[in-house]
């Protein structure tokens, strides 16, 4: 199950995506984390300290490996070079399995072990101060996108995801790419706005979109998130003396978080789980096709000099066990 959690800045998303990730090892399942936050702070919320996160493989500067491995003998790419972060899959391309390993791993992925389990992190890698004014963070970003463009994923294999705070995950298809978003939302007008965005660009796409109320303190944060954003309040969490200690370098074992906060994070995996009945790999397909025909025509076409619409195979189908050709 490919999961998203996403969120205004402060909204806590990283710290209840951190939880998600550790809940998910405790069961001893498949988990591929990866950390698409501008800020980075994924590794240390998953207990690194800060030399050994920074230290971490970037995505974004393993880029060209990424896109050479992924074009296999696909013969609609001419090149590694003419692919872009939307460039979808198609007969020849090599896919990406949970469980599997494989030179994009290898290269991106570390290793970290958590009490009860242990999980593949992967990291875009940081905005840098050599990158201001010269390169846009979507140039990060677009590995993570190739890489679930091409990702084949079962039930009970997770890839969760934190995404850039705000909307930002707007600017590329990234978003249609997960079958359950959960948007962490404190109980505020602030809070609630990101919400609202999200909602309205989601609409189209047939997004699955949850609501986790973080930072709540009473029945009046549970009555004012209700009120604002309806059925789609999922759970809420208050405050935690666990995440205290986590975020002090001196974590506790996962074993000990609040009992409260243990039937949250089951809630989530609950509703994760429940989408994957709802797959639709015909309508990801044409979701892909849709925002790389867009990305070709605004400017993909121009900055690798190919005709990025010839990428396309129209008879492809990505599907969780083999892919097929109609």
């Amino acid at each position: 199950m490919k999961i998203a959690f996403v969120g205004k800045g402060g909204s806590g998303k990283t710290t209840l995506s951190s939880l998600f990730i550790r809940h998910l090892a405790t069961t001893g399942a498949p988990v591929v984390a990866v950390d698409a936050d501008i800020n980075q702070h994924l590794g240390p919320a998953l207990g690194l300290d800060e030399a050994d996160a920074a230290g971490l493989p970037a995505m974004g500067e393993r880029l060209p490996l990424i896109k050479d491995y992924l074009r296999g003998s696909n013969p609609r790419i001419a090149s590694a070079e003419t692919m872009i972060k939307t460039t979808p899959p198609g007969e020849g391309s090599r896919l990406l399995r949970v469980r599997e390993d494989n030179p994009v791993y290898e290269a991106c992925a570390r290793a970290v072990e958590l009490d009860g389990g242990a999980v593949r992190l992967m990291v875009t890698g940081p905005f840098t101060e050599a990158d201001l004014g010269v390169a846009c963070y979507h140039s990060k970003t677009g590995a993570v996108e190739l890489c679930l463009n091409h990702l084949v994923d079962g039930q009970s294999e997770y890839v969760v995801v934190d995404m850039t705070a705000g909307s930002d995950s707007f600017a590329s298809g990234m978003f249609t790419r997960f079958d359950i978003t959960f948007l962490v939302a404190e109980p505020t007008r602030k809070g609630v706005s990101v919400y609202r965005q999200y909602k309205e660009y989601a609409r189209d796409f047939g997004v699955t979109l949850k609501v986790v109320g973080n930072k709540v303190q009473g029945q009046d944060d549970i009555d004012f998130l209700r009120a604002e954003v309806g059925d789609d309040l999922l759970v809420t969490v208050g405050h935690s003396d666990w995440v205290r200690a986590m975020e002090k370098g001196r974590p506790p074992l996962f074993e000990h978080l609040e009992d409260a906060n243990r039937q949250a994070l089951r809630a989530l995996r609950t509703a994760a789980d429940a989408t994957y009945e709802l797959r639709d790999w015909e309508r990801y397909m044409r979701q892909m096709v849709h925002f790389h025909l867009k990305n070709a025509r605004s400017w993909g076409n121009e900055r690798t000099g190919a005709d990025l619409a010839a990428q396309v195979d129209p008879s492809f189908v990505l599907r969780e066990a083999e892919p097929v050709t109609a």
